[in-house]
């Protein structure tokens, strides 16, 4: 079965052979405290700066899940509230999960929450429009993005925030269950003037922990022995960067013109807004049905619509380790779909 779920979505076939590694040589097994795991949370940390271009005096943690960054975020680095423009399901997620910890109150915002891209419709925030916010907004506010199904995949200009988070799920080809957090030193320093401490993951334990190269709980050792191998095989995101736009390209091209006869058509019509990582497609609730059906059978999972999209669309991850080989498969499968 060939799988274009965005996430969880497909791993890199090697993770199997890197987990059964880690157990054959112990390193399941290690005590996350001693000094064989610290070198490989440390090895891992040097090779997201390294392959992911990340600036060196940004700090890096490894947790559970994007949504588990939405708490830090909320928990750690807000004094009053946060603002949220959103375009899909998971922006209006985190700002609703945010808003319970920090309730709204627009005249004392201090942090802009951005979904860099927003995989429920398959739009995304371009590095100028950070930019621009990133001017715009008063110069005592942080900036925190969701980049779930974008990093690893594209470049980030990771100086245009303050926070950055994603899970393993979709561009870093990995299992659920492992998020990477990156936060710049002036979110490091709204963490120590807020000095909040009543959670295990509160941003400062993690902090004192992490500049050990230790967890402040029990982590996922697995996920980070994979996450730390996978690195070594990957190229640097430039080049990722390159193939992962050409795709993209490829494809909106491929539904605007080769197949506009099929019964569907793109999502989202502003080019501009067209995520690069998560293609989304819409048509009538049938039409929806019956191609995932027909795809189902020729062995092609499509990822599902999601939120109000959820009968109507249909998406399609275009993530480092789905290879060419399957993108022609999937191609091949709409030049001949009678739908």
């Amino acid at each position: 079965m060939i799988t274009f779920y965005p996430g969880p979505s497909k791993v890199y076939p090697d993770v199997a052979d890197y987990a059964a590694e880690a157990v054959r040589s112990g390193v399941v097994s290690l005590n996350h405290r001693s000094a064989g795991f610290m070198d490989i949370v440390r090895e891992t940390a040097r090779l997201l700066h390294e392959k992911l271009a990340i600036p060196a005096d940004y700090h890096i943690a490894l947790v559970s899940s994007a949504t588990e960054c939405w708490e830090i975020v909320a928990q750690s680095l807000t004094i009053q509230t946060t603002l949220h423009p959103t375009t899909g399901a998971f922006g209006e997620k985190w700002r609703e999960y945010a808003h319970r910890i920090r309730p709204f109150n627009a005249g004392n915002t201090d942090i802009l929450c951005v979904v860099q891209n927003e995989t429920s419709n398959g739009t995304q925030v371009s590095h100028q429009q950070l930019a621009k916010w990133r001017q715009e907004v008063p110069p005592n506010w942080l900036i925190a993005v969701d980049a779930v199904s974008s990093m690893a995949g594209i470049a980030l200009d990771w100086q245009q925030a303050d926070v950055w988070f994603a899970s393993v799920q979709k561009c870093f080809g990995l299992p659920a269950g492992l998020a990477v957090l990156i936060y710049s030193p002036r979110a490091l320093e709204r963490a120590i003037t807020i000095g909040e401490r009543d959670h295990y993951n509160s941003l400062l334990f993690m902090y004192e922990n992490f500049s050990k190269f230790q967890t402040p709980y029990t982590p996922n050792g697995l996920g980070i022995y994979c996450l730390m191998r996978v690195l070594q095989r990957v190229p640097p995101i430039a080049d990722v960067d390159a193939r992962t736009r050409e795709r993209a390209a490829s494809w909106y091209t491929f539904f605007e013109q080769e197949v506009a006869h099929l019964p569907f058509q793109l999502l989202v019509n502003d080019p501009v807004m067209r995520s690069d990582t998560v293609i989304a497609l819409e048509g009538s609730e049938d039409a929806i049905k019956a191609l995932k059906a027909t795809a189902q059978q020729a062995g092609i999972t499509l990822g599902n619509g999601y939120g109000k999209w959820k009968e109507t669309t249909f998406r399609i991850a275009n993530f480092p380790a789905i290879t060419d080989e399957e993108i022609e498969a999937l191609k091949a499968f709409f030049r001949t779909a009678n739908l």
